[in-house]
């Protein structure tokens, strides 16, 4: 029961989610049924099926289950030679890959497959298409030359019958008819006074199917024949089944294994036939898709989708592809759970692991069980509550009932679902609802965008703003009348669309404030770390020094004791040596051969002589070019020496100006595109030097040669670190914001 319940919940979520036709699409690449699901190690599953990606090979057969095949051997039955070729049909696909000697983890597994000899005995008698080899045993092949030669009796008899002249005038036509297992002749009515028979059929036509009865004897014949054959495959259906029950142990071995090659060659042909990519699932939540393409969809803009929070929360323009995106992240879950191959960039793409993927799409509003929408909905929230590490999709969270009320409900029930670890997408309208996540940091927020000028929805997708659900014009769209729709934004009111306006400005400055807030405390964070950093080198520096300090003063005394031992022994020759033996551990020879070992690089500060310079380029480890008071040098690096300042740590200053935003933007319009860089040139220049990090530079739409000239001048600026496109709400595609 429990098996066929949670058969049931993935056919329903399979429906929900519109894959009915990709699923029976990949499921026709088995050679047997199979579930979805591939059970046990799926690492392991899944560098098989890499490793199988990687070669040519042909499909496997259909092949039947071997359950009630192992049930007749387990029982000591007889298999007919239909069931037999079943397991010859296995055998044979494993040596074709065994045979092939591939290297790799695939010929590691087929290297495992070691088909006993008293299966080849069996094989032997069956061709490639599954027919019994008569020609290996001779009895069987007499009996076929006998039927054989009785046959062409019989058909030497029907020719002669044809072409009698008693006959010609009833019959149809001059051809050997086979029906129900009868040699027969195709004749019109009236044909007893001349032909002697039984009718064995009639034709669309009228005519009649007589099997002559001077063929009769041939006949019976060949029955009588036929059964001698009968008795002798039976008695070779008992020697194969009684071979076969005491390889019970090979042929469970074969089943197993094939089911799992079934499943994995299966993914890997789907795939190769469809030009699409084999993902499984990661041991983490998070959800990253990158030219994903749900499979219902033909002709259709390619997903990327961030989701690595805890709720993704879309709103936007109705019918702009909110549902289809839900659907999409589902989908893109499902499949790769079950390594199911899609459409997307497999390389920047992340699916986490989900243990159960839930949906709540469709209006569950019933009237046999009289139950309304909402009602239904929240008998399909309580089932979530139960489950535990799961992706779930809400398709118009607020349908069914009040807003405000609703965007209270669900507020609370979103903030519960987080705690209970669920991974959450909604689609909403709910503006109200949307500001009342938006300030989480574990809510994700997307709008679908709506092109304002064309009136219509994009189908794309953009990060961090709650979007409008432009319902006007939607319904101008879609054919109603343009007075009513007019009518509809009067009744509507100012007030109420500069409220909606005022909400989604409000939520996104809080998400930018807050964005913002954090860029700094990581750069404030990272300052503290390389102060930190700089503080423990400088340290172990000091140390460094001290310890050099302490050895050379030990080399000293030991240098000077030696020199008084040999001025104590009165021997000049001893005094010389000891001498000698001491200037070689003197302090100052020891610096000198330390001096040697110093490596100087391009960009070191130094010292020559009493001046201080740079280097600017080196010759090998034996000349130095030196930049110093504005003029270049060549020296010798032994004269060189490091200077013992320290570098100063560049200091970044960091100012966070949410409302100042006078003289923070350039407008180009009406200029040529060479004009329109020298403005943008001079414009950049007073940004820097005024200490601005962002501006707005506005060029509108136009032909795009004045978009295409802004872009190429601010790739090739050194000072810009990048430019994007601007909000709807700051000018769109036809505006940059440029980060300094």
């Amino acid at each position: 029961m429990r098996i066929d319940s949670k058969k049931s919940k993935i056919e329903l979520l399979i429906k929900q989610l519109d894959l009915i036709e990709h699923i029976e699409q990949f499921q026709s690449f088995f050679s047997r049924t199979h579930s979805l699901y591939i059970e046990g190690d799926q690492e392991l599953h899944f560098k098989y099926i890499k490793a199988l990606d990687k070669l040519e090979f042909k499909a496997p057969p259909k092949v039947t289950d071997f359950t009630t095949i192992k049930n007749h051997l387990k029982k000591h039955g007889v298999l007919n030679f239909e069931q037999v070729f079943e397991i010859v049909k296995v055998v044979r696909y494993f040596r074709y890959f065994r045979n092939r000697n591939i290297d790799g983890l695939i010929g590691e597994w087929m290297a495992k497959f070691e088909i006993p000899e008293k299966f080849t005995e069996v094989e032997k008698y069956f061709t490639h298409d599954g027919k019994f080899e008569e020609n290996l045993d001779e009895t069987l092949f007499g009996l076929s030359a006998r039927i054989k030669e009785h046959r062409n009796n019989m058909s030497g008899s029907l020719k002669r019958m044809m072409s009698s002249s008693k006959l010609a005038g009833y019959l149809v036509d001059t051809q050997v008819h086979f029906v129900n297992n009868e040699d027969c002749l195709l004749v019109r009515g009236g044909f007893n006074h001349v032909l002697k028979g039984a009718v064995v059929g009639r034709s669309s036509g009228g005519f009649f199917f007589v099997s002559p009865d001077s063929i009769l004897k041939s006949k019976e014949q060949i029955r009588y024949i036929e059964q001698e054959r009968e008795t002798i495959f039976y008695e070779y259906a008992k020697e194969f089944s009684s071979k076969l029950a005491e390889l019970q142990p090979f042929i469970a071995f074969i089943d197993k294994e094939f089911t799992k090659f079934d499943n994995y060659q299966a993914r890997v042909l789907f795939a190769q036939s469809k030009n699409m990519q084999l993902i499984k699932s990661q041991k983490d939540s998070k959800i990253v898709l990158s030219g994903f393409i749900h499979p219902a969809l033909h002709n259709a803009k390619p997903i990327n989708v961030d989701f690595s929070k805890n709720i993704l929360m879309i709103t936007g323009v109705n019918a702009g592809g909110k549902t289809m995106l839900l659907k999409s992240i589902l989908a893109s879950a499902f499949m790769a759970k079950y390594i199911i191959p899609m459409k997307l960039d497999e390389h920047k793409s992340h699916i986490g692991s989900f243990k159960t993927v839930l949906s709540i799409i469709d209006d569950p509003q019933n009237v046999k069980n009289d139950i309304s929408t909402f009602a239904g909905r929240m008998q399909e929230f309580s089932r979530i509550f139960k489950e535990t590490s799961a992706l779930v999709g809400v398709d118009e969270i607020e349908l069914g009932t009040d807003s405000d009320e609703a965007a209270a409900l669900f507020k609370v029930i979103l903030d519960d679902l987080i705690k209970r670890r669920q991974k959450v997408v909604v689609t909403t309208h709910h503006k109200r609802l949307a500001a009342l996540m938006a300030d989480r940091d574990d809510v994700e927020l997307m709008a679908a965008i709506y092109d304002e000028e064309h009136r219509k929805p994009t189908y794309e997708f953009m990060h961090g703003i709650i979007g409008k659900s432009y319902a006007f014009e939607t319904a101008a769209r879609y054919g109603i009348n343009a007075i009513l729709v007019d009518e509809a934004k009067k009744v509507y009111g100012d007030n109420s669309e500069k409220l909606s306006l005022l909400i989604e400005r409000g939520s996104q400055l809080e998400r930018e404030l807050k964005h913002k807030h954090k860029l700094v405390d990581d750069k404030l964070e990272d300052i503290k770390r390389k102060e930190m950093q700089l503080k423990e080198t400088r340290e172990a520096q000091l140390r460094e020094i001290e310890e050099q300090k302490a050895a050379l003063k030990r080399s000293y005394e030991v240098a000077i004791g030696e020199a008084k031992a040999a001025a104590k022994a009165n021997d000049s020759k001893a005094i010389h040596r000891a001498m000698n033996k001491a200037n070689k551990k003197l302090p100052q020879k020891e610096e000198e051969s330390l001096k040697r070992d110093v490596v100087f690089n391009i960009g070191d500060v130094v010292k020559y002589h009493s001046s201080r310079g740079t280097i600017i380029s080196m010759k090998g480890e034996k000349e130095a070019m030196i930049e110093m008071d504005g003029m270049k040098v060549r020296v010798k690096t032994k004269h060189l020496k490091h200077t013992q300042a320290i570098k100063r740590v560049p200091r970044t200053d960091i100012n966070v100006n949410v409302e100042k935003r006078a003289g923070l933007k350039c407008d180009l319009h009406g200029l040529r595109a060479d004009e329109a860089c020298d403005v943008l040139d001079k414009f950049l220049n007073d940004a820097l030097i005024n200490g601005w990090d962002e501006v707005i530079v506005y060029h509108g739409i136009g032909t795009g040669k004045l978009s295409f000239a802004v872009k190429n001048f601010l790739k090739a600026h050194p000072r810009v670190q990048g430019f994007s496109d601007a909000p709807q709400h700051l000018g769109g595609f036809g505006a940059k914001i440029v980060s300094l």
